[in-house]
């Protein structure tokens, strides 16, 4: 994997299109004071999901669209393209030439594409992330950021190397494992809570499911007493009625 070309338009001091190509063996650009040299090195960073205006040498990140000249006025938008050689399958992608657009317009609202398709910010990032090159995943040391290395103190230095050499990104899976624990811990800690509440709960709920049961039982029971008494009654009604009637039959012979 190697870094293809690289096309501004409207990007900081490069008004008109311009197109970079780094072919297999190019190690570095080279060119006078002011020649937009380290807006090449921004443009590279600001693709790749770039968020802090800050690090990109401006107050604020609409700093880069070109601001105009006295002979050319302020353009509208920035666009970016980095195309990156992904013959090697590097890329978790299946294209061996892998397109990463950004654009950014007056009005602060920005786009990205992947291979000329919409995309979000995320997918940008987790695209380039197993790479080394997604965002604080490079590391880029800009004009006198070396003797302030040299001259830091042996812890910083030493954080410094360590975030080159990529371990950053590790940390970064490390400290997202940890708060996934972290949350599933609280998860479990709440749902041992509901499981203690539901057995209090349960507790003299089953006590009243019995009284319940209980007090069908004894329902039943009532209901079956209240029936045989009644027709216990019935039978001795008919019995005094029969008799009633044979005695008036027999008063009349």
């Amino acid at each position: 994997m190697h870094l293809k070309s690289l096309t501004l338009k409207g990007f900081k001091s490069f008004a008109s299109p311009t197109t970079l190509r780094f072919e297999p063996g190019i190690t570095c650009v080279v060119g006078p004071n002011g020649s937009g040299k380290s807006n090449v090195v921004d443009a590279l960073t600001w693709v790749m999901g770039e968020q802090g205006a800050k690090t990109l040498r401006g107050g604020k990140m609409e700093d880069v669209i070109f601001a105009g000249t006295s002979s050319r006025a302020p353009l509208g938008r920035a666009e970016v393209t980095l195309t990156i050689d992904n013959s090697d399958n590097a890329l978790p992608i299946e294209y061996s030439e892998v397109s990463i657009t950004r654009r950014m317009f007056r009005d602060g609202a920005g786009e990205y594409e992947i291979n000329g398709s919409s995309c979000r910010l995320m997918d940008v990032q987790e695209l380039l992330s197993d790479s080394g090159i997604g965002r604080e995943m490079h590391v880029i040391v800009g004009q006198g950021k070396l003797s302030e290395i040299l001259e830091s103190r042996p812890e910083d230095r030493r954080a410094f190397i360590e975030e080159a050499a990529g371990v950053l990104k590790h940390r970064k899976r490390k400290e997202k494992a940890v708060r996934k624990l972290d949350s599933m811990s609280a998860n479990l800690a709440r749902l041992s809570d509901l499981t203690t509440e539901l057995r209090r709960q349960l507790k003299p709920l089953g006590r009243q499911a019995e009284m319940a049961r209980r007090a069908q039982t004894i329902q039943a029971d009532l209901r079956d007493a209240r029936l045989r008494l009644a027709a216990d009654d019935l039978v001795t009604r008919k019995a005094e009625f029969d008799d009633t009637n044979q005695a008036e039959t027999t008063l009349r012979r």
